[in-house]
């Protein structure tokens, strides 16, 4: 019998104007841990993912993230707080409570990509 345990999956997330896209995730709230001329590791407590010098319009714009959070009003709190939606650009919309058990809010980056942040509703099942 083989050993398929796995560690972590991470996405690679595209960015049209790196520097910015850096700017903009450390905004929201997440640490920058590494970055190279072309790569960067970003993570949210045990949350991560590498966003990368790379841009192709129809792929960006079509690359959609969750992030699990356990207090998605926090979260939202932050994203008013720090102006998200003006210093950035970028299209942001209030949490709602979702019939899949789910209350989030989305967040567009600069480059399109399309965030969806938010936590269980308790009692609810997805």
């Amino acid at each position: 019998m083989s050993n398929l345990n796995t560690v972590e999956i991470k996405a690679f997330v595209p960015a049209r104007d790196f520097d910015l896209s850096k700017r903009f995730y450390a905004d929201l709230g997440f640490t920058l841990a590494w970055a190279s001329d072309d790569l960067a590791y970003f993570h949210a407590g045990s949350s991560s993912f590498l966003l990368q010098r790379f841009h192709v319009k129809e792929h960006a714009e079509n690359f959609m993230m969750h992030l699990l959070v356990e207090d998605v009003d926090a979260w939202w709190q932050q994203v008013c707080d720090r102006r998200i939606g003006e210093k950035y650009g970028v299209r942001v919309l209030p949490p709602e409570d979702r019939p899949w058990g789910m209350r989030d809010f989305t967040v567009d980056d600069p480059t399109g990509v399309l965030w969806r942040i938010g936590q269980d509703i308790e009692g609810r099942q997805p």
